[in-house]
């Protein structure tokens, strides 16, 4: 063998070495010629003169300020490390609050209608107004909202209330000031972060600079003290409560409107689960006198119709809202709609104008029903155990007490002593520390099997 040919052949094994994951770089490789050569001696490249190349471009500095991950894909992350730990354990999760029940033949009839008529010359239609289709949005119009002078132009449908958020958001852009109820939907508030409306996170009080902290507490009767909170721009508020289960009464959401209107707010009102209510309380913000004028909704069929992969939701902005220079709200939603938008699925739209027909409205009512009972199961569970245990009724969560204990401490002992899958409260804002939040999401014989397992833990 030359020496050419060696040196050649010893250098391609050796690059098709380094390239194998299970190299370690703290070793030294050497590879040894032939007897009769003389011997060369072949050093990997430390991992100090190895290159990356890098862009010119600056990251965001909002998306920096964020906190870990989203909850949601935290608690799935863990939810995956539990698995791998427990391969053969029964996981069962009720923490992501995703529907688990089939949706109704009725309303997948008419969307496999539709769908089949795509394939028809007659019957195909490519891109529809960004807006929504007329027919879904003067039934979203009449169905939730008769008599309350809400109109079909109005209501600009999407693919679910989380995107609208987030829409939202760019509209108002990075010179607003927020609010938000604490606990709430961590999306409130990290869309804002994103946008550069906060400062840094401050980590001695576990909540970003610049948002207005509405505690909700069992003591407040989670509804904030208006007195104490300061004035912004934007409330977000979500009724019934996620995660807290709770619902605003009439009189605190005339409170609401009147502090909108003495500081010249505009709230963001979620009503993603009105369908779940039992007291007699609103079910929509355009209830109370004047909210008109301060006021946009959002809401969606994920939680009503099991659409949280099908996605179809809205959001509502009454012609009344107008910003300080007297320009219509909806004029600049709608240009933020056209521009960053195509339009809901026209199969997804089928579904929902479904969903709005008076077998849709009864099947989904007996959906929803399902889920209650369960609800009513696991409120039963930890009332029987001692545990303070708040929601339940009107909304599809339960907030159970865990006090002086950590979130995330409590959700791992849950996981690694039952295999079950809950969401530590201090993921929705620095009030939700010392809860976790239990969704009713689930197949009847998991929701009996994992408060077997509460009890067996808990007794």
């Amino acid at each position: 063998m030359s020496l050419s040919h060696w040196l050649s052949t010893s250098i391609s094994s050796s690059s098709a070495f380094l390239s194998s994951p299970i190299f370690n770089s703290r070793n030294q490789h050497v590879c040894l010629p032939p007897k009769d050569l003389v011997i060369c001696r072949c050093v990997t490249a430390s991992q100090e003169e190895k290159t990356v190349f890098k862009t010119k471009v600056s990251r965001n500095v909002n998306i920096a300020k964020l906190q870990a991950g989203y909850l949601f894909p935290e608690v799935a992350r863990r939810r995956n490390a539990h698995l791998q730990k427990y391969p053969d354990a029964r996981v069962i999760s009720l923490g992501i609050g995703d529907t688990t029940e089939p949706i109704p033949e009725v309303i997948t009839s008419a969307m496999a209608e539709r769908s089949q008529e795509l394939s028809t010359f007659e019957k195909y239609s490519g891109y529809g107004a960004e807006q929504g289709e007329k027919p879904l949005r003067s039934a979203i119009a009449s169905t939730f909202y008769d008599g309350l002078g809400i109109e079909e132009d109005d209501i600009f449908v999407s693919d679910g209330a989380k995107c609208d958020i987030s829409r939202l958001q760019v509209m108002f852009g990075s010179e607003v000031t927020m609010a938000v109820q604490d606990p709430s939907y961590p999306a409130y508030v990290d869309s804002s972060v994103i946008m550069g409306q906060t400062g840094q996170f401050q980590k001695d009080v576990e909540k970003y600079a610049k948002i207005e902290y509405m505690r909700c507490t069992p003591d407040n009767g989670f509804f904030p003290d208006l007195s104490t909170v300061s004035k912004t721009d934007i409330i977000f508020f979500c009724s019934p409560n996620n995660p807290t289960g709770a619902a605003a009464t009439r009189d605190q959401l005339i409170q609401l409107v009147k502090f909108a209107k003495d500081n010249g707010s505009i709230i963001i009102y979620d009503s993603a689960y009105a369908f779940y209510m039992s007291d007699d309380n609103p079910r929509s913000i355009f209830e109370i006198p004047g909210a008109k004028e301060v006021a946009i909704e959002t809401s969606s069929f994920s939680k009503y119709a099991g659409f949280t992969g099908v996605r179809l939701g809205w959001t509502v902005i009454p012609k009344q809202l107008l910003f300080s220079d007297g320009f219509p709200v909806a004029r600049d939603f709608n240009r933020i709609v056209s521009t960053c938008f195509n339009g809901a699925s026209n199969i997804s739209q089928a579904g929902g104008l479904a969903c709005l027909s008076a077998e849709g409205l009864k099947a989904m009512h007996e959906v929803v029903g399902f889920y209650k009972e369960n609800t009513n199961i696991i409120v039963d569970t930890f009332n029987s155990l001692g545990f303070k245990v708040y929601g339940g009724k009107n909304g599809p969560y339960v907030w159970v007490h865990f006090p002086g204990q950590s979130s995330w401490d409590v959700f791992s002992e849950i996981l690694e002593k039952t295999h079950v899958v809950t969401t530590p409260g201090s993921g929705f804002g620095p009030g939700g520390e010392g809860f976790i939040r239990v969704s009713a999401f689930g197949h009847r014989d998991n929701i009996l099997e994992a408060c077997r397992r509460f009890r067996q833990l808990y007794k």
